[in-house]
């Protein structure tokens, strides 16, 4: 049997976007890309472009479909959407998006607009050495809510979803009875520390150590970031990341990289990721203002020892310099990385 022709030839459109749901408002737009799909044989749509990069909060497997689908391309990508819609602000631009049943355009992949950051990341992934940075990426500290529990049942109300969730929210301190200005409730070598924010400025705060889960590296020397930077435009600076000691977590304002013995591997970290390079690489999926751990999986780990064949003890931009020969990169890429990325001291 022959195939069954659609109803329409051609679609075109603009859909909704979202909808609010139990007092959220979630996004619509790929169901209607999806009945669109069904009915026409050649889409074309204009529509928020976060899903090209695995972001937003269309559902990952659709988003995933969607760059593994062979007859699907983007025309174009504006990551102002003031260039269609003046006096909107859509986070992560939009995408004007075909998708033609007849045609055969390739898989994306990933989605970078840059064609010239296309081939930088293309140089980086296909090495055979390639690890990404988001295996060392940890999410915020968790409490371990049995020991507080077994001693004080009553804070259940503290925590959310009805004191299930276990993740050290943004605004525990001041809230969450477990924390304090000093370590009192228990001996100095029997607390931690947990970094996050209050009254919109970062602070440290002491709490018993068996209330606090280790993740991984809560033992280990890391690098704090902030969970939210910027907004997603290519190139922009890490607000303030910091060393954390062993015995320090975090609350979900940040995010805790790498899980070090030393605090030199940490200090070499945190260079790289000031570097022009790393950021630069960053931005090929951090399109929000959003850093969470999936953002760095196309920046490649380091070796942060001695042993590495970078140097780290050189300045920020020698060691730019060392990673774009590193990675074999053109005059033109450089200058496109040099030219558009922000520096950090």
């Amino acid at each position: 049997m022959g195939k069954e022709k659609k109803l329409f030839d051609f679609c075109l459109g603009n859909p909704p976007y979202q909808a609010e749901q139990n007092g959220r408002a979630l996004p619509v737009y790929d169901v209607f890309m999806e009945e669109a799909y069904k009915v026409a044989d050649v889409t074309e749509l204009i529509t928020p472009a976060r899903f090209l990069f695995n972001a937003g909060q269309t559902n990952k497997n659709w988003n995933k479909k969607m760059l593994s689908d062979k007859h699907f391309t983007v025309l174009d990508y504006a990551a102002n959407s003031n260039k269609y819609f003046t006096g909107v602000d859509i986070k992560g631009g939009v995408a004007v998006t075909l998708r033609d049943e007849r045609k055969n355009f390739g898989a994306i992949g990933t989605f970078v607009p840059s064609s010239v950051m296309r081939s930088v990341l293309s140089k980086t992934k296909n090495r055979e050495d390639f690890v990404s940075l988001s295996t060392i990426v940890f999410t915020s500290s968790k409490y371990a809510l049995e020991n507080i529990y077994s001693e004080h049942p009553e804070y259940r109300k503290y925590v959310k979803h009805e004191g299930r969730d276990s993740q050290i929210d943004t605004n525990a301190f001041g809230k969450m009875p477990i924390f304090e200005k000093e370590c009192i409730s228990a001996p100095e070598n029997e607390c931690v520390q947990i970094f996050g924010r209050i009254d919109n400025h970062r602070a440290y705060y002491w709490t018993k150590g068996n209330y606090i889960a280790d993740s991984g590296n809560l033992y280990k020397y890391k690098v704090f970031v902030s969970k939210v930077n910027g907004s997603g435009d290519f190139g922009i600076a890490l607000s303030q990341p910091t060393i954390g000691n062993p015995r320090e977590g975090s609350t979900q304002s940040f995010l805790g990289i790498g899980a070090f013995e030393t605090k030199q591997e940490a200090t070499s970290l945190l260079l790289y990721l000031k570097s022009k390079f790393a950021r630069a690489m960053l931005c090929t999926l951090k399109i929000t203002q959003d850093n969470n751990p999936d953002k760095w999986a196309n920046i490649p780990l380091q070796d942060f020892t001695d042993s590495s064949d970078i140097n780290w003890s050189k300045s920020i931009h020698d060691i730019d310099l060392q990673l774009y020969r590193k990675y074999k990169l053109s005059t033109e890429e450089i200058a496109y990385i040099e030219t558009n990325v922000k520096e950090m001291e």
